[in-house]
């Protein structure tokens, strides 16, 4: 996993002072880059009873949607509050500073759904977490969440298996 590791740019400051922004754009630009995240994923879960793929908004939905694809399964859109035109559910969680919300169509999953999630990165886990939440009140049953990137300092994947949801990553940032 360390040639995937080695195609992530790391952007110091940015969005603002002390944050080392983990950006996957040189990853997904890189063709045999890419195809290696994408064959990673697919090994893991190729055996594996999944209805679903969701993906948050927005680079979820680009490895999501490939991944749905060449698991031969449907993709379901988890996208930030207003942007799904028909029926939704939505499920509120906290930011740094005050809250946000993101949305799921309501006939998206059907009960008893086994849904993989996947999202480029996980931090602290409040997105994936109001996610797993989403396809849980639809009457789905997350299997597990995947991303490629996991930063363990900030504790998001602790925060999902304590709620007895399973992760999986490809690379992790520990204290970089």
């Amino acid at each position: 996993m360390s040639s995937i590791k080695d195609k992530i740019r790391t952007v110091p400051n940015w969005p603002k002072p002390g944050v080392m922004f983990r950006d996957i754009t040189t990853l997904l630009k890189d063709a045999e880059g890419f195809k290696a995240v994408a064959d990673e994923f697919v090994k893991r879960y190729k055996d594996v009873k999944i209805d679903k793929v969701a993906g948050i908004e927005s680079r979820g939905f680009i490895v999501g949607a490939i991944l749905a694809d060449r698991l031969g399964v449907g993709f379901v859109p988890i996208r930030k509050k207003g942007k799904l035109p028909a029926e939704v559910i939505s499920e509120e969680y906290d930011l740094e500073y005050g809250k946000d919300k993101i949305e799921m169509h309501t006939d998206a999953i059907s009960a008893g759904d086994k849904i993989l999630l996947v999202d480029d990165l996980i931090a602290t886990g409040g997105t994936a977490a109001a996610a797993c939440k989403l396809i849980q009140k639809a009457g789905g049953e997350v299997v597990e969440c995947a991303f490629i990137i996991n930063l363990p300092d900030l504790k998001g994947v602790a925060k999902l298996t304590e709620q007895g949801i399973k992760t999986f990553s490809l690379v992790e940032f520990k204290g970089e």
